[in-house]
């Protein structure tokens, strides 16, 4: 019956800071009238920096003794970034109960038969989810600062203040968003408690780096970090609004992993063509889909009517259709190349170090065993290069293809700074590539190019789900399209990329530069 209510309700045309503020205003009382979540908040916001505080003068002590001011220094940053990031913490608590918790409750009906649009209701929850930590959070950082200037004398510099601030801000905002989407997609609060993990594991790894750089003084990475976090919050928000269903919230009585029609839905994207919409299926649907293209011919030949259809219609549909994620890695790459080239400024390598003149078929023979890179054989480069593709796809689904970019860059710019080096020794970059990379990367390059792109599909295809499609739907069409290119243009390409690696890229470089 609600269902049908909502069903009939036209939202708003536009979305009006009126509204947000309405909803806003109901959460934040809901949440002041709830103890167990406003006690806590008060405590770490009152007695918390006193914590802090004496830590540091604690610290003071030590390093005074042992003359090491510079780690109190660096000490002082970090206790702050912990005060503000406590409270803020309880952003994340309050946010995994706005549509769960009042589903729940039985108080999420009248909320969304409102003609509101989804965009009013998830930022009036948002906003509603972050206000009282982050007050709570700018107290703390407040008493903190105030206690330590009068114990030690400590004033933090106005521009790292601002970046610590400012972090403490912006990661609140990315916990919320993340578990607002969270608790729109599932139907207890216990079942988001327990996937608020893939929320608290990120952020946990995010406060250890960020105190990497404060500890090294690099606090102008703060800044890369903050800017990243603002496009992280921009996809979470993007797949809060694209995911969320009023009607499915209230539809969705428990939460159900079919492993069948699962596996079923894969092997229909698999096996059909490229953008046919999933349909009823038994568990035969993909012999079925082959059967329906080929006719009653035999099983061969059926197979090899498929395969001839993948390359003459499906990869050339899915890399006309999936341009724009390639075209992005391609960009990273070049960008991974400049930053590599641009470093060789900073660590030279000493003039005279190595020669490449002269070089003979007993220098690839006595190369150093090194455990994380290959043999130097087609087998040990073939599999070597397919696992770390496959991890960067498993990545993918965890950082929204993030993660998978970073790894393509981290190789492509140990390209670009050994090239840049080649320069700065006096040798030609262009020979040293040609010689040591392009026979190979002809075919490497493309296969990396083109399996990071569909990897970022797989994280993307979360936050923008394939039209006419659920965000589970089209999860698996991503992984299927992933697995039909990997399977039939990746690993050939791959294959012919470690034979010419082991085989034909040394005698390149031996007519280059041997004697």
């Amino acid at each position: 019956m609600w269902a049908e209510g909502i069903r009939s309700v036209p939202p708003a045309d536009r979305s009006s800071p009126r509204m947000v503020w309405i909803i806003a205003r109901r959460e934040l009382r809901d949440t002041l009238r709830d103890w167990r979540i406003v006690t806590p908040i008060v405590l770490l916001t009152l007695i918390f920096p006193w914590l802090m505080n004496g830590t540091a003068r604690l610290v003071v002590d030590f390093v005074q003794q042992r003359e090491a001011t510079i780690i109190a220094e660096r000490f002082f940053p970090f206790l702050l970034m912990i005060v503000g990031f406590f409270p803020i913490s309880f952003s994340l608590v309050i946010a995994l109960e706005t549509f769960v918790g009042e589903k729940e409750r039985r108080s999420i009906e009248p909320l969304l038969s409102m003609p509101i649009t989804d965009l009013e209701l998830y930022l009036g929850k948002t906003i509603a989810a972050t206000a009282l930590p982050l007050i709570g959070s700018i107290l703390g950082i407040a008493i903190y600062l105030t206690a330590l200037y009068w114990s030690v004398g400590y004033k933090p510099p106005a521009v790292l203040f601002v970046q610590i601030f400012a972090l403490n801000i912006i990661s609140a905002l990315v916990m919320v968003s993340g578990a607002v989407v969270v608790s729109s997609q599932t139907t207890s609060v216990r079942a988001a408690n327990l996937l608020s993990s893939f929320i608290i594991v990120p952020m946990a790894l995010l406060i250890q780096g960020e105190s990497v750089v404060m500890f090294w003084g690099r606090y102008n990475v703060l800044w890369i970090i903050a800017l990243g976090l603002l496009v992280v919050i921009a996809i979470l928000v993007r797949m809060g609004v694209k995911t969320f269903n009023r009607e499915e919230i209230l539809g969705r009585d428990i939460d159900e992993l079919n492993v069948r029609r699962t596996g079923r839905l894969l092997a229909h994207f698999f096996v059909e063509p490229p953008g046919q919409p999933p349909r009823q299926t038994d568990d035969a649907g993909a012999a079925a889909g082959v059967r329906g293209y080929s006719g009653g011919a035999g099983p061969l030949r059926r197979l090899l009517r498929w395969l001839e259809r993948v390359y003459r219609y499906d990869l050339p549909f899915l890399l006309r259709h999936n341009w724009l994620p390639v075209a992005v890695v391609v960009l990273f790459v070049v960008v991974a190349v400049g930053i590599g080239w641009a470093y060789v400024a900073r660590y030279p390598l000493p003039q005279g170090l190595f020669s490449l003149e002269n070089l003979s078929q007993e220098n690839f023979e006595s190369l150093p065993d090194v455990s994380f890179l290959p043999s130097l054989t087609t087998r040990g480069i073939f599999f070597h290069n397919l696992w770390v593709l496959l991890l960067a796809a498993g990545a993918a689904v965890i950082s929204l293809g993030v993660l998978s970019i970073l790894m393509l860059m981290v190789s492509t710019g140990l390209v670009g700074f050994f090239a840049g080096q080649m320069a700065w020794l006096g040798f030609d970059p262009l020979a040293f590539v040609g010689a040591f990379v392009l026979p190979h990367g002809l075919f490497e390059i493309p296969a990396a190019i083109l399996a990071t792109a569909f990897a970022v599909r797989i994280g993307a295809s979360v936050t923008a789900p394939r039209e006419g499609l659920t965000v589970g739907e089209g999860l698996v069409a991503a992984i299927a399209d992933f697995v039909k290119v990997f399977l039939f243009l990746v690993i050939p390409l791959l294959l012919v990329a470690a034979f010419v690696e082991a085989n034909l890229t040394p005698q390149i470089v031996l007519w280059v530069y041997g004697g």
